[in-house]
């Protein structure tokens, strides 16, 4: 069932909010982290995009905040021209839509007959150490609310039968996924990866439903959790991704 109208405007608006408030300051403020955070990730989804030199592309939602937060907003109902792009791409872009067949449906409206989508998502939160790890560093044995099992969120389309089900909905075939399996960096060190981890809305979310000596408390234990990750080549957690692929019917 298609989601109503304002609850999408609702959801939206929070996107917005959220990506023009503490996150986008928070991504510009460690711009060189996250420019690095996911670049092996980012190095086999560009391969498998295979953007040809004169192809049109529709990028929704590959960069660290301007691009994501439209991805989140414009991308479910804006006008695009019909059948005016050879591809479409999203790197981490794609999870927070309110209404995902909606605007899925609205992205193949955009692509040629034939035309391909290219996707990179989180795979399932358990096999990403990253969200796990951290999450669980935070939490200690305080009580903290569960990860969303529905609606935007970062692993919305972790399950290939779900993501599968939301395209085919959405006029896309040839739906496929490929496994990516490669580390996440979260700064060169363990002091500026406290900075990076602090700063996300994850972790803030959790530290908000603490009192003070709590939140203190799980500090201590995510900066005993980051120093165990520190390799030579950084602050590094084990992630895995999906690069789906699709062409429009």
């Amino acid at each position: 069932m298609a989601e109503p109208e304002e609850s999408r405007a609702g959801a939206n608006a929070e996107q917005a909010a959220e990506w023009d408030g503490p996150a986008g300051a928070h991504r510009i403020r460690y711009a060189a982290v996250f420019d690095a955070e996911d670049r092996p990730h980012n190095e086999r989804f560009r391969a498998a995009t295979g953007v040809a030199p004169a192809d049109h592309v529709l990028d929704v939602g590959c960069g660290t905040g301007q691009s994501t937060r439209d991805a989140a907003r414009d991308a479910q109902v804006h006008a695009f021209p019909a059948g005016g792009f050879d591809v479409a791409i999203s790197r981490f872009g794609s999870m927070f839509f309110a209404d995902p067949v909606a605007a899925f449906g609205n992205i193949a409206r955009a692509l040629r007959p034939g035309g391909r989508l290219v996707l990179m998502v989180w795979q399932a939160r358990e096999r990403n150490a990253w969200s796990t790890a951290i999450r669980d560093a935070i939490a200690g044995d305080a009580e903290v609310p569960p990860p969303p099992a529905a609606g935007p969120h970062p692993f919305s389309l972790g399950d290939p039968e779900v993501a599968r089900g939301i395209l085919a909905a959405a006029g896309f075939t040839e739906v496929g996924f490929a496994d990516v399996r490669e580390p996440l960096y979260y700064g060169p060190d363990a002091a500026v990866a406290f900075g990076v981890v602090r700063g996300l809305r994850s972790t803030r979310d959790l530290l908000a439903g603490m009192d003070a000596p709590a939140a203190e408390r799980a500090l201590g234990r995510l900066r005993v959790i980051l120093a165990a990750h520190q390799t030579s080549g950084g602050v590094l957690f084990d992630a895995r991704t999906w690069i789906i692929t699709g062409r429009r019917a």
